[in-house]
């Protein structure tokens, strides 16, 4: 079996279709995924809105985005079946895990000069938390009304 990997899917359905076969569709993707091993992370409808440019002449469509985690067998399949459904104006198929993985080195690389920096200065390498837990603080780290009552 090959690598499971993170993947986005944003497709965009003809205004028209209503929200029964929305679900519908959106079952088959499910389906699809499922069959190769992968998992539906999360889903986001976004709703009807207006199109850059027109397809199919259609000036709006439905938009809804699925994050995926799954090999690149379910990609080809899910590619493949969304070409053939009428319903589906347009999608797009993003490998986003590579993303995610350079993303997480730059803010580890970027914790690690902060804390250089810090070192350098005499400081803790650690920065403190502003807000702790055990210490009620308002609007700019002050004390609240309610909390100087008790002082």
């Amino acid at each position: 079996m090959s690598q499971s990997r993170q993947y986005e899917l944003m497709y965009i359905v003809l205004p028209e279709v209503g929200e029964q076969e929305l679900a519908d569709l959106h079952q088959q993707v499910e389906v699809i995924v499922s069959r190769f091993g992968g998992t539906l992370d999360k889903t986001e409808a976004w709703g009807r809105r207006k199109l850059a440019y027109e397809i199919k002449r259609q000036r709006e469509g439905t938009y809804v985005l699925d994050f995926i985690t799954g090999p690149g067998e379910m990609v080809k399949e899910l590619d493949r079946r969304l070409k053939v459904i009428d319903q589906v104006m347009r999608h797009l198929i993003v490998r986003v895990d590579e993303d995610v993985r350079i993303a997480e080195r730059r803010r580890t690389e970027r914790e690690a000069a902060v804390a250089k920096r810090r070192v350098a200065r005499g400081l803790p390498p650690e920065a403190p938390d502003r807000f702790r837990e055990d210490e009620p603080a308002g609007r700019n780290g002050e004390l609240d009304a309610e909390d100087r009552e008790g002082e």
